[in-house]
Parts: structure tokens; C-alpha cells; sequence
């Protein structure tokens, strides 16, 4: 028997990160709170983080609150996985999602980073996944730093020359080699594998990604002061190895945001809302991102595939079928894929971050 169209409401998954923050996720879903280790909240996550030393906790795993028990959603979705992704998914990557959705609140900066790319990933970390990822910026947190992030070498950066400033630990002349770019509410980034990037402190956004947690990280101590676990800088490759996995093709600032800054670009349009695409196959067919107005009704039409909906701003309410569900803001939906066009309502104006998997 086939399951009936079914929106399920996850719970917030709030995951352990070397990096401080939190607060702003706390204010996001209405309530007073401090920063702390835990300022990331895995959106309908069905992919589990890599803490050392915590691996008992299951942690990035989020439940169903919308279902008695709040089960696990991977558990639900392995009881039917048809219905989730749909046949072409299944075919094509199997019975798992294949993206990650995340919202992150830096009240510090992070440490320099890179993903591996999906050569990298399948060579040496032996996954079918790496970490190419994309950001929407939400907004700052009331740090007392512009919000800004760090973005790609600039040209003349070799391999020689950044692993002489690892192997020094030159946190200065690291961050000299990239790109500092202020940012502001709404624009959106692509951040290939092999990039080097970082969030700086005083950032508040949405990540959709490859569904893994690979991180190779530069700093071993991060700038609030927590010596960072061997494990979680080079993954269990070794150093000399993480220092492959970055890209050395430094360009400049003005070609790295023709690159890597994705421009909104409008599909969809009615009197009671729109749809624009902020991430989708000008940059990468490994995941999508858009942005949902909803002014009063507004029909976002059917994919055929598992998506997740964030609610980032107002009040109102979804359909699917027979099913309806009150929205307000901080709500996360998983949709499957045989769920019909969603019936949005609004009665203050909703927006909303919708994330689709993978494409063939």
C-alpha cells in the first residue's frame, strides 16, 4: 500500500561545533538564549555529524514532531522511501536524500576551511559525496563585526606557499591569501569543493550541501581558543594529504564574485506570491535553493522529489491533499515526493527557503 501524501514537521537539531554561536537561532525561533557550542541547526537531516568523541549522541539526526513518538526522519523514510524521493531519485542515488540544509550562527569566525570536491571525496575519503555547498545570507546576529565571510585565494597562492603558513600556524598571513568579502541580508554564495573559505564572526545563514560532514580545517585552535581535535582538521587523512585537498587557482576579488556570488533569479510569479532561484544548474546540478514569497494563496507547484521547506519570515498556513499545517517562522517541513502542489496561505507575509535534491 502506498503511503498517502504526509507533511512532516521536524523538530529543531541543534549540533556541536568548534565554533561558538547559537544565540541568533535561539532569537530565529522566538526565545532568549547565549551562544554556546552549539550554533548550527541541521534542517530535516538525515546525515549525522562528525564530533569526535561524541559519536554516542547520534547528533544531526532530526525527529519528526509532527508524528507520535517523534521518531527519527531517516526511520520514517526508510518505511517508505518511494514515496519520499520518487523512482528517478531512487534509480539514480538510492534511498538517501542526497543534500543537507542547515542554518548557522557564527558569533565567532571559523576556522579556515575547505570541502573536498567529488574527485577528492570518492580518492581519498572513498564517498560518493563531498561538500560543495551554498550559503544565503539571512542577516547579521548583533555581533559588533560586519558580517562578512572568506572567499577563494587570491592569485599567487601555491600549495608551497600555504603550507609554509599552515605548518607556522601564520593565522594572519592565512587569511591575507583569501578574499574578505562584507556581506549583506539576501545575497547568496556558491562555495565549490576544493574552495577555501571561512563565515566570519557576526553571520547569520542558511547552507544547503552535500549531505557529509568533511571539513578540513587550517587553524588548530580556533579564534575563541579551543584546541581543535587532530581528527577534525584533516579528517584521518593526515596533513600532508588535507593540504590536497584544496584548489590552487587564486583569482581575483571581482572573478571570484562572478563565480561564486549567485544573482535571484525570478520562475515563477502570481498575484498571491513568486518563486526565485538563488542556487540551481548555473552553478551546480548537486542540489537547488530557492526563495518562496507568499502575500496571501500562493500554489508552489510539485517537484516529484523530496524537498525541504524553512520557514524564515511571517504567519500562515500549507496544504497538500486533505493535510494542512499552521507555518510560522522556524518551522522546517519535510516534503515527500508524492505530495501534490502545497496550498501556501499567508497571513503575514511568508518567506520561505525551499532545498531540492540532486539532479540527474
Amino acid at each position: 500500500m502506498r503511503m498517502k501524501p504526509k507533511l512532516l514537521k521536524t523538530g529543531e537539531t541543534r549540533v556541536w561545533r568548534t565554533y561558538t554561536g547559537g544565540a541568533g537561532l535561539d532569537a530565529f525561533h522566538g526565545r532568549a538564549g547565549e551562544n554556546g557550542q552549539l550554533p548550527e541547526d541541521w534542517a530535516a537531516s538525515t546525515t549525522r555529524a562528525i564530533n569526535p568523541g561524541r559519536e554516542a549522541l547520534c547528533e544531526g539526526l532530526s525527529r519528526v514532531i509532527s508524528l507520535p513518538g517523534e521518531p527519527l526522519l531517516k526511520d520514517v523514510i526508510a518505511c517508505e522511501p518511494l514515496a519520499f524521493f520518487g523512482e528517478a531519485h531512487l534509480r539514480t542515488f538510492g534511498a538517501q536524500a542526497g543534500f543537507l540544509v542547515k542554518l548557522i550562527d557564527a558569533a565567532e569566525r571559523l576556522t579556515i576551511q575547505v570541502h573536498p570536491d567529488k574527485r577528492y571525496a570518492k580518492e581519498v575519503l572513498h564517498s560518493d559525496y563531498g561538500k560543495t555547498e551554498s550559503w544565503y545570507i539571512l542577516g547579521g546576529n548583533g555581533a559588533a563585526q560586519e558580517p562578512c565571510i572568506y572567499l577563494g585565494f587570491r592569485p599567487g597562492v601555491t600549495r608551497a606557499i600555504w603550507k609554509r603558513l599552515f605548518e607556522a600556524q601564520d593565522i594572519e598571513g592565512m587569511l591575507g591569501c583569501l578574499h574578505r568579502i562584507p556581506v549583506r541580508t539576501g545575497e547568496c554564495y556558491f562555495i565549490a569543493g576544493g574552495v577555501p573559505h571561512a563565515i566570519g564572526a557576526g553571520c547569520f545563514l542558511a547552507e544547503v550541501q552535500e549531505p557529509t560532514d568533511y571539513t578540513m580545517r587550517t587553524e588548530l585552535v580556533t579564534p575563541g581558543g579551543l584546541r581543535i581535535h587532530e581528527r577534525q582538521c584533516h579528517q584521518g587523512v593526515g596533513y600532508e594529504k588535507m593540504l590536497d585537498c584544496f584548489h590552487y587557482d587564486g583569482e581575483s576579488l571581482e572573478q571570484t564574485l562572478a563565480r561564486y556570488r549567485s544573482a535571484p533569479r525570478r520562475i515563477l510569479e502570481t498575484p498571491g506570491g513568486a518563486v526565485d532561484s538563488l542556487i540551481d544548474a548555473r552553478q551546480t546540478t548537486l542540489f537547488a535553493m530557492r526563495r518562496v514569497t507568499v502575500t496571501s494563496g500562493f500554489a508552489l507547484p510539485a517537484e516529484g522529489c523530496m524537498r525541504i521547506l524553512i520557514v524564515l519570515e511571517g504567519e500562515g498556513s500549507v496544504r497538500a491533499g486533505e493535510e494542512g499545517l499552521p507555518l510560522r517562522r522556524g518551522d522546517v517541513l519535510a516534503v515527500p515526493a508524492n505530495c501534490p502542489a502545497l496550498e501556501l496561505s499567508a497571513t503575514k507575509r511568508l518567506v520561505l527557503l525551499d532545498s531540492l535534491p540532486p539532479r540527474n
